[in-house]
């Protein structure tokens, strides 16, 4: 019985992580204003930084090979949830469901954000992968999490943002969501870096 509620914890941080790539393609699709700040903001922003985090936890328990098959699989999971938008949006709605320009509206925009996001995160967690066994090998996983965040955070939220807004947004704004994604994922990713600590390593040192 107590094995039975056993925390798998490879698997539950790549479940998050998967989730959580979800959740902010979804929420991204409103531009919020960050509060004291004033910038404008894609809403996915405020959670999306935990995946950098979460990723580094797969990493850890899972090994580096793993770590690049979790990160391919969000990527095409996410292309599978905007196919069943489309899908679903081209349907003929029911004459009692008057919903069909909101779905339209909210939901099929998504598109855009699934293909900066898909490109965004492949580039910049493969690099985060990369710069985390490096430093990981060489010093400790504390630093190896902070420093693969700190870069891959700021690749991420140019590509991302250039993708997604620009050329439907003003420029000013792309860039005020450039500057309050980084800003958000660096304290996000500061909090979250200590809890490597409470991650144990399940692989080979030479696996990471």
């Amino acid at each position: 019985m107590k094995n039975y509620f056993k925390i798998n914890i490879a698997l539950l941080s790549s479940s998050l992580y998967v989730s959580f790539q979800f959740f902010s393609n979804i929420l991204s699709t409103k531009i919020t204003v960050l509060p004291f700040f004033n910038l404008a903001v894609d809403g996915g922003t405020i959670i999306y930084p935990l995946t950098f985090t979460l990723r580094d936890f797969v990493h850890k328990t899972w090994g580096k090979k793993n770590a690049r098959q979790v990160v391919f699989i969000a990527a095409l999971l996410n292309a599978v949830m905007f196919g069943l938008f489309w899908i679903i949006g081209k349907m003929a709605p029911d004459p009692s469901w008057h919903n069909q320009e909101a779905y339209d509206i909210i939901l099929l925009p998504v598109g855009r954000i699934i293909v900066a996001s898909v490109i965004s995160q492949l580039v910049s967690e493969l690099v985060d992968t990369e710069i985390f066994s490096v430093i990981y090998h060489k010093i400790n996983d504390v630093v190896a999490v902070f420093t693969s965040n700190f870069f891959s955070l700021i690749i991420d939220s140019i590509i991302f943002s250039f993708l997604a807004f620009f050329g439907a947004m003003p420029f000013e704004t792309v860039l005020q969501i450039i500057l309050a994604n980084i800003l958000i994922k660096f304290v996000i990713s500061v909090l979250s870096t200590p809890f490597i600590k409470l991650i144990p390593r399940l692989v080979d040192f030479k696996e990471i």
